[in-house]
């Protein structure tokens, strides 16, 4: 499709798909805490609850990077 192939649409969509849906999810959290007025613990707090997911993802990139180095 488009002179890409399988190996190449599906490095983009892990990469830059689900990195860009991981800032879309942390402006969400932002969001959240402003209209919720949580203060900066609350924030800190909702952060750490709803964005910890994405601490794995994260690690899993930069081990592979610093294999394949």
């Amino acid at each position: 499709m488009f002179g890409f192939n399988e190996e190449q649409i599906a490095w983009f969509g892990l990469t830059i798909g689900v990195g860009a849906f991981m800032l879309y999810m942390l402006f969400i959290i932002g969001n959240l805490a402003w209209e919720a007025k949580a203060g900066k613990f609350g924030t800190f707090v909702l952060f750490l609850a709803l964005a910890f997911g994405m601490v794995g993802f994260v690690a899993k990139a930069i081990i592979q990077w610093m294999i394949e180095k």
